[in-house]
């Protein structure tokens, strides 16, 4: 058979690929440049899904908000989209709530709202001293990192100035991306004011041993300022959609369900290993996570020559699992108002707890207002770090499905919940959660909120980002690395070779699209 010749092959229908792409066939109209992704969706680790019976809400297995105020390249690419979209399929965006002050802190056993914690310090079950005590988990840490470095969180200061300082700063007599941010954490708050950090704040990894000259910038971003977060109302997944379709429409072409499974260098151009095929490409965009590249570093040399720049991040594993209910019998969960006698319902935002199931979104209708009547859903549990592993316990072997050439995990003892004859025309059936997973979940829920009974899940959908080919929901930048440095040099890697790097993982907004993006517009910049 013949092989194929391209022009430019990107590998990845991720953000950071789908936008590549679309940019490129803007700058190459003539040049044949396509689209591999592996997996049999276009969105990367943006997975917008509809539940069953509930028209009015979407499910996002991924990514699902931006900070407006605070990620200008996102902010522009919808702008840019809109202005080519047509009225009727605008990517239009709501106000996403996270704390309400009415809202469940269910930890060490004992029952709180978000404001007993600056209200009602003496309740908080944490051993904080009095300098501590009646600051919120993120404040805390926000008041700890001014102490690491003077000055940084003047809400005058710029993104950039505020990463410039952290880069340039020294703690204890040691340049600061030296230094883990637990270990600089832990010289200056107790080590219960850092565990309520994590219990109270709802993650693990942010407040993990990353590099400190990267963490602290990222952390303010998200927590240091008044976040003006967003969320999308036809699910951030019309974002990658909506990019690999004007690419297409300029003549592009996308290829799912595609896995590269190696390359070759051969006078200066890709033999690309598709599907028991060759594809020969002159350029080559790998898009991808830190594991998926690790999964191909073993059948392609040049990605062993990078060995050390790919290393520099650590993938950290995120988990999602929405439920659905005939009724939103969370509003149940508020109280009375003591002064005015008004019952204030939880309706909206998240609750946290140290369970396992760590934080729970009242998931909001797709106009961002909340659920009140009719049947609604929950983000029952997002979770990372440690926590995912409770629930290795309770679903399939992580890893075995890309392994057997799968896509997601095959559920023996699903849980169907209610399931109609039009199940095929729902995405969210392809990840339909286990009963062991699904009965835990539901427990926890009724502890948390304090309940008499359990109540009764119609459906259930999960992903757990740590599986192959991701690795991680988000990467985080080791310590001793100089990441401003790596994110210039990954992009562009081996001199006089047209193999480019770009994705989240490599940026200074891990986690966020902002970061796909910022990488994307960096490599972009270096392509010959």
């Amino acid at each position: 058979m013949k092989n194929e010749t391209i022009d430019i092959a990107i590998v990845g229908g991720g953000v950071s690929g789908v936008y590549s792409a679309w940019k490129l066939k803007q700058k190459y109209p003539t040049k044949k440049i396509v689209v591999f992704e592996g997996w049999d969706h276009i969105g990367g680790r943006l997975l917008s899904v509809k539940a069953p019976h509930i028209p009015d809400m979407v499910a996002e297995l991924g990514g699902m908000r931006i900070l407006e105020n605070a990620q200008p390249l996102i902010v522009a690419l919808i702008k840019e989209l809109n202005k080519q979209l047509p009225k009727d399929n605008q990517i239009e965006l709501y106000d996403f709530p996270v704390d309400e002050p009415q809202n469940i802190a269910y930890l060490r056993g004992v029952y709180l709202r978000l404001s007993d914690f600056a209200t009602e310090p003496n309740k908080v079950p944490y051993n904080l001293t009095f300098l501590e005590k009646g600051g919120s988990p993120g404040g805390i840490i926000v008041n700890a990192i001014e102490q690491i470095v003077p000055g940084i969180t003047n809400p005058k200061l710029t993104e950039d100035e505020r990463r410039l300082m952290a880069q340039n700063a020294s703690f204890a007599g040691e340049p600061l991306y030296k230094q883990g941010f637990w270990n600089v954490l832990y010289r200056v708050i107790s080590g219960e004011a850092y565990q309520f950090g994590i219990d109270a704040g709802g993650y693990n990894s942010t407040l993990s041993n990353w590099n400190a000259a990267d963490a602290i910038p990222w952390f303010l971003t998200d927590f240091g300022i008044v976040p003006e977060y967003k969320g999308f109302k036809n699910g951030f997944q019309q974002v990658p959609k909506s990019l690999a379709d004007f690419f297409v429409q300029m003549g592009g072409e996308v290829r799912i369900n595609t896995k590269l499974d190696g390359f070759v260098v051969v006078d200066n151009k890709f033999h690309l290993s598709i599907k028991g095929e060759i594809v020969i490409a002159d350029s080559l965009v790998l898009a991808m996570p830190r594991r998926s590249l690790n999964l191909l570093a073993p059948t392609c040399p040049p990605l062993q020559q990078i060995q050390t720049l790919i290393d520099s991040v650590t993938p950290r594993p995120l988990f999602k699992l929405f439920t659905t209910y005939n009724t939103p019998w969370w509003l149940a969960a508020g109280y009375t108002d003591a002064k005015t006698g008004t019952f204030v319902p939880v309706e909206a935002g998240r609750s946290v707890t140290d369970l396992p199931v760590r934080q729970t979104y009242y998931w909001p209708k797709d106009n961002g207002q909340p659920a009140t009547s009719g049947e609604a859903m929950l983000l029952a549990s997002y979770d990372d770090g440690n926590n995912i592993g409770f629930w290795d316990g309770l679903r399939p072997q992580r890893t075995q499905a890309w392994k057997q050439g799968l896509a997601h995990p095959k559920i023996d003892n699903a849980f169907l919940g209610d399931a109609k004859e039009n199940k095929e025309d729902l995405d969210w059936y392809e990840y339909t959660a286990p009963v062991k997973m699904v009965t835990e979940v539901a427990r926890q829920l009724q502890l948390m909120h304090g309940l008499s009974h359990t109540p009764i899940v119609n459906n259930a959908a999960f992903r757990d980002w740590g599986e192959d080919p991701f690795g991680g929901g988000w990467n985080s930048w080791n310590i001793g690395v100089k990441s401003w440095e790596v994110k210039e040099n990954i992009t562009h890697p081996i001199k006089d070779l047209q193999l480019y790097i770009c994705g989240e993982a490599y940026s200074d907004a891990q986690g966020w699209v902002e970061g796909a993006l910022q990488t994307a517009d960096i490599m972009l910049s270096k392509f010959k």
